[in-house]
């Protein structure tokens, strides 16, 4: 119900699998069987500033020493694998890069400006892993997929497909005293890549030639087979019924999303809502091998509503005007009628 990156799997995001597999492996590692090594692993920039441990800045930013930190940030970018199958996996790798050399800086930046204001020392305090260009990931997850909402709770908040994911990051932020330094910097840095500040996309990004280095190496051993069904669209269809599927799958969402907030705005004003004239019927695909290119779409006939299924919603307590909209603005689908009016 909270989807919102496409299908299930990680097929055409080998970057996004061995951010999963590979940091999570060592984190594992270290926490089981090696804790002694550990201090390896700590991003502690007063060692940085005074002892000029430069390696930190590598060593401390890639390996997650907290296994919370570990789950949260690995589902989080398992949900942003979106962007890798979007955009491809080079400008993916790119802005993870960009991001993760900027908040270096700006981490920097902030723990002298928290010591300067209020006397904190942070620098030896701050979580370990690759946690920067996780938060870095909200500012196009927040930009680029649209809001849909699938659910309401108490008539007044309401539930959409981003919500549990950015519960996960506030799980994430929450996770520590000083991430939040960590949190601020990947959403600095997120906004200046994704901007270009200064030309950055321009400086730091990935080279052709290492993209297409790992992907005659790498990406063999990260790739992942593509998935044959998915309960959600129906198993065992072709690829021009799972597209077709997936698109009325995202019309209704999308017509739930405005009939719940048409619906509270009529509700104030009072009156009967016109289901029709607010929401179309459903998009009818009745040729499934469509060509590309022709977009245009006829007008369907009224539909007549079926008595049965109208007394059903009436003995329901739904009054006759309500059912028979309804109906009209589901495409005589009973169920989804019936749901327009208990959510609503």
């Amino acid at each position: 119900m909270f989807s919102s990156t496409g299908s299930s799997g990680l097929y055409k995001a080998p970057l996004s699998k061995s951010l999963l597999l590979v940091p999570s492996a060592f984190s594992l590692l270290l926490a089981l069987l090696l804790p002694q090594c550990q201090k390896f692993f700590l991003y502690d920039l007063q060692a940085v500033k005074n002892d000029f441990q430069i390696w930190r800045l590598i060593c401390g930013r890639i390996i997650c020493l907290d296994l919370k930190d570990t789950f949260c940030s690995s589902l989080l970018i398992y949900n942003f694998r979106i962007f890798e199958r979007r955009y491809g996996s080079r400008k993916f790798a790119s802005f993870l890069l960009g991001s993760w050399v900027l908040s270096a800086l700006f981490d920097f930046i902030l723990v002298e400006a928290v010591q300067y204001s209020f006397g904190i020392t942070a620098a030896n305090n701050l979580p370990s892993g690759f946690l920067a260009p996780v938060f870095a990931l909200f500012v196009p997850f927040y930009c680029s997929i649209p809001r849909v909402q699938v659910a309401q709770i108490l008539g007044q908040f309401a539930i959409t497909n981003k919500t549990l994911i950015y519960i996960l990051g506030l799980q994430l932020f929450t996770s520590g005293p000083y991430i939040w330094i960590v949190a601020l910097s990947g959403f600095i840095s997120g906004i200046c890549y994704r901007s270009s500040v200064l030309k950055i996309q321009q400086v730091l990004y990935i080279p052709s030639w290492m993209a297409a280095f790992f992907a005659w190496t790498l990406e063999p051993i990260f790739s992942s087979s593509e998935p044959t069904n998915e309960a959600r669209i129906g198993m065992g269809a072709t690829v021009d019924i799972q597209r077709q599927q997936r698109m009325e799958l995202l019309d209704r969402q999308l017509m739930l999303s405005q009939f719940a907030q048409v619906r509270r705005q009529r509700q104030q004003q009072g009156g009967i809502i016109n289901w029709n004239r607010l929401f179309p019927p459903l998009r009818q695909r009745r040729n499934l091998n469509y060509q590309e290119g022709q977009h245009s779409e006829q007008a369907s006939p009224p539909l007549e509503v079926s008595e049965e299924q109208v007394a059903r919603l009436m003995e329901m307590g739904f009054s006759r005007g309500d059912a028979l909209e309804a109906l009209r603005a589901s495409n005589n689908d009973l169920n989804m009628a019936t749901n327009f009016l208990l959510q609503h």
